[in-house]
């Protein structure tokens, strides 16, 4: 690990501290590296891969993005592009293509394999502040360090690919499908919790990653003021509070089946989890009260 010489943005202005050395396993989240391990030895992925790469769906979407987004560099969003450097230095990822979309929803996503590149949408980038952007981008940098890029191609093409594969089987892909969907889909939301680490040690301040969830989960822009992130905190004990019966359980499971992403406030319990255990400064030396 290394101090950085420039100014980092950060609301301290303190130097960041890159971590281009580090083993991904070692930042990963656990349920991440399980699902992983799971996912792999699900009958019928590596016919779904070989479909992915024959239909050739990420050259597809590359050119739909490149048409229709701005691409981020030196004279195009400045902003956005030095903070996607500051990213890519503090995890040692090559610097992928970043765009920018119009669209009113704040999302971000990480679409490629073999040629990945981000996109933040223009009501993301209107929401949050720097250090809150950095955050983003390193979550989805995160992604890319992690591998996590493959799996995501295979989802977000599930539905068009288990069409083609019934047709050519006679309905038989539907049943494959539906026994991939479900460990895929929970493979992606918890990959989505090591993103979030890999965010937080790009920014290397406790409040961010709260202050961003909280926005996704229902943030607005004129009355941001009004919202507290312990409140916001306590909200994870209501939702695991109603676990009390069998029926319960069961709504959670119908509830999350099928999501691509955590509900924002268990990533924050999670992320919250990592810091307040010691495991963030264990690794990273980093400690928030300095």
């Amino acid at each position: 690990m290394s101090d950085d010489e420039r100014e980092a943005p950060t609301k301290s202005r303190r130097k960041l501290r890159t971590f281009a050395e580090l083993d991904p396993a070692a930042i990963m989240h656990p349920w991440d590296v399980q699902a992983t391990r799971t996912l792999s030895k699900v009958p019928g992925l590596e016919t779904l891969t070989k479909k992915v790469m024959e239909y050739g769906f990420e050259r597809v979407f590359y050119l739909e993005n490149i048409a229709d987004n701005v691409r981020v560099g030196d004279k195009m969003f400045p902003r956005l592009h030095r903070l996607l450097q500051w990213g890519c230095k503090i995890l040692g990822v090559a610097e992928p293509e970043l765009y920018v979309n119009t669209d009113p929803v704040p999302n971000a996503y990480t679409y490629g394999h073999t040629r990945p590149f981000m996109v933040l949408t223009s009501g993301l980038v209107d929401m949050l502040d720097d250090q809150e952007l950095l955050y983003v981008i390193g979550h989805e940098l995160g992604h890319i360090k992690f591998g996590h890029v493959l799996y995501t191609v295979l989802a977000r093409n599930l539905v068009v690919i288990l069409e083609i594969i019934g047709k050519a089987t006679l309905g038989l892909g539907q049943l494959l499908g539906f026994g991939l969907a479900l460990p895929l889909f929970d493979w992606y939301r918890k990959a989505e919790l090591s993103a979030d680490r890999a965010g937080l040690l790009c920014v290397q301040d406790d409040d961010v990653p709260i202050r961003v969830l909280m926005k996704l989960a229902g943030g607005s822009t004129t009355m941001y003021a009004q919202m507290d992130q312990q409140e916001f905190l306590r909200q994870v004990r209501a939702y695991e509070e109603a676990d009390e019966s069998t029926l319960n359980k069961m709504y959670k499971v119908f509830l999350t089946a099928f999501r691509t992403h955590p509900f924002p406030i268990m990533r924050a319990k999670h992320i919250d989890e990592w810091i307040r255990s010691g495991a963030f400064t264990q690794l990273t030396g980093i400690r928030f009260d300095d």
